[in-house]
């Protein structure tokens, strides 16, 4: 990855208020500044955003995850629409974490599908490249006309494994849409996995019915996308432990972490849970058992190959676990096993 900027003459990254953490360290990662942009709130409420600088011309990287309140959602829509009229070159939008990706068919009489609205809104607005990772729903992608590069915290995690390798590990899928995610693990781990059979009873309500594999005298590794109120976690660790797994591990992508989602995670079994920065999480959350993991210099390469017409398909998982690669876990970011609290 080039230390200048003296190869990315026309990319410009710019940086929504919704995580600037994160574009500040892709920037960082890509050795340029993050760009000048203006956003306020008017005393009614509405958002205003004007460019700072000059970006005719340019090739233009908008990084805005899409999480809860809406308001990061019409901040990227309105930062787009400036972009456009600004005459950008090409717009290409990040999303880390894309929102209403839970909304994606219609599971019952009379509601939207807010995934495919979300899609026609980003376009309209003026995306002409989507960058995203671990969508819940990869089917969202045949909702945009335009390209649209989906990326994998795999990479991440696998790295991290690599760093901090589990013995005797079984690898967990919490429920049955996670079975593919856990098989690829379990494959590229060479090792075994096991499924918990649960039952949803509505919106963040799920019953864990059945565990499907053997995790007795192992340890565990749960493999999943979000974690949201942390209920359905909580439950799956109690489970394994219930069934004689050892230490329970988890490599989650996106914290979510609605309500008492920390709380349930401290409370429970769990040896240590990694998760992505695709959203930005309080430093208060992040002693003990929750740890972060850095995808500033994933996206930043993604960027720069995007932004130089080339593939990103070397950044996916192709190559067995015990032939040598590049890690691309950021050096100011590697999380080792958990720490204790504190106050012990």
């Amino acid at each position: 990855m080039p230390e200048t900027s003296s190869d990315l003459a026309r990319l410009r990254i710019f940086s929504g208020t919704a995580h600037r953490a994160l574009g500040e360290a892709i920037a960082h990662q890509l050795g340029l500044p993050l760009g000048q942009v203006a956003i306020r709130r008017f005393s009614d409420g509405e958002i205003g955003v004007q460019f700072l600088e000059n970006i005719r011309g340019q090739d233009v990287f908008i990084v805005q995850p899409t999480h809860a309140p809406t308001d990061n959602l019409m901040e990227l829509l309105i930062m787009m629409d400036a972009a456009k009229r600004a005459s950008a070159r090409r717009i290409t939008v990040v999303i880390p974490y894309y929102g209403y990706a839970r909304q994606d068919r219609k599971d019952a009489p009379r509601v939207a599908i807010t995934s495919r609205l979300v899609a026609d809104l980003l376009q309209a607005a003026g995306a002409q490249r989507i960058l995203t990772m671990d969508l819940h729903a990869p089917q969202i992608q045949g909702f945009f006309s335009i390209p649209f590069d989906h990326i994998y915290a795999s990479r991440l995690f696998a790295d991290l494994l690599q760093v901090n390798p589990i013995e005797n590990v079984v690898v967990v899928a919490p429920d049955v849409g996670s079975t593919k995610l856990a098989r690829f693990y379990a494959n590229y781990l060479n090792k075994d996995f096991a499924v918990v059979d649960k039952h949803r009873t509505g919106p963040n309500q799920a019953v864990a019915l059945n565990l499907v594999g053997d995790v007795r005298g192992k340890n565990c590794l749960v493999v999943d996308d979000i974690v949201d109120t942390g209920g359905t976690f909580a439950a799956t660790v109690a489970m394994l432990k219930d069934r004689g797994g050892l230490n329970i591990y988890a490599a989650i992508t996106h914290p979510v972490f609605s309500g008492k989602a920390v709380e349930r995670i401290e409370e429970s079994d769990v040896t240590c849970l990694w998760v992505c920065d695709t959203l930005p999480t309080p430093k208060e959350h992040l002693f003990h058992k929750i740890q972060k993991v850095s995808t500033a210099r994933l996206f930043a390469e993604a960027i720069r190959r995007i932004y130089s017409e080339e593939s990103i398909s070397h950044l996916f998982l192709e190559r067995p676990l015990s032939e040598p690669r590049e890690l691309l876990l950021a050096d100011f970011d590697k999380p080792r096993l958990p720490r204790k609290r504190p106050d012990q």
